[in-house]
């Protein structure tokens, strides 16, 4: 019946999701295993965790600045060069939603829940515990603003900026898989579709999903401390398993 609806109205039937094996079912089996690691032994999974994110903020916060800055640069250059005029996409292409459409999906979808919740948490923070000098004071509040505004100012939509431009640049005027592998092509090209590929994406799979992880539980956290101070709804896990599949569907 379907076959026969198209047929008459010329439609064209919708493409089908295509999975690829080896990247969903090695990036499925990592997390679960990382999940089923910090579920299981949750002391040790936090000792390990805390120790890697030590070594990293101690000898690689200097090439996280600057990996920032430039991207940062890197994004202004590109708006106002030549090249901020080529379209992605077809060059007949014209654009598909509104500005307003188009901002509301940034924040929504781009931000979301973690900014709802480290918009306040984080200049709080670094206010009582700054990472350099006393805490509660003048300075720490003026410090605690710069730090929140580098983490969610110009420089982290940068970020965004240069990574979605290079995943749309190459798929939808290359006609490449709109995967972080294809953003690689001018330095490995056809070693995308191999082994090298693959590992990329599975390492992609694995930041977005333990990143968006992180947001959603903070975001949890948030939501039922708030529901329990108006309404009196206990804390505890069971309210915020509850509260999981609200947050991820919003």
């Amino acid at each position: 019946m379907v076959d026969e609806q198209e047929a008459a109205t010329g439609a064209q039937p919708a493409p089908r999701m295509q999975v690829n094996a080896p990247v969903f079912y090695i990036s499925a089996v990592l997390i679960v295993a990382f999940a089923a690691f910090g579920a299981l032994f949750p002391d040790r999974a936090g000792d390990m965790f805390n120790s890697v994110q030590n070594f990293i903020v101690r000898d690689f916060g200097w090439f996280y600045i600057a990996s920032v800055a430039g991207f940062l640069i890197f994004a202004l250059y590109l708006m106002l060069s030549r090249y901020g005029d080529i379209k992605l996409g077809p060059d007949d292409s014209e654009p598909e939603y509104s500005y307003l459409s188009w901002f509301a999906m940034l924040f929504s979808a781009g931000m979301g829940i973690g900014l709802i919740f480290f918009g306040v948490a984080e200049p709080v923070q670094h206010y009582a515990l700054p990472p350099v000098g006393e805490g509660k004071t003048v300075e720490s509040a003026r410090q605690a603003m710069v730090l929140t505004f580098f983490h969610w100012g110009l420089h982290a939509w940068a970020i965004y900026i240069v990574v979605g431009l290079a995943l749309a640049y190459f798929s939808f005027r290359r006609g490449l898989p709109l995967t972080i592998r294809s953003a690689l092509f001018p330095l490995i090209g056809r070693h995308i579709y191999g082994p090298v590929g693959h590992a990329i994406d599975i390492f992609a799979v694995l930041g977005t999903m333990f990143g968006v992880a992180t947001s959603l539980g903070l975001g949890v956290l948030q939501v039922n401390a708030g529901f329990s101070h108006l309404f009196g709804i206990p804390t505890n896990s069971s309210v915020q398993l509850g509260r999981e599949p609200i947050n991820g569907g919003g």
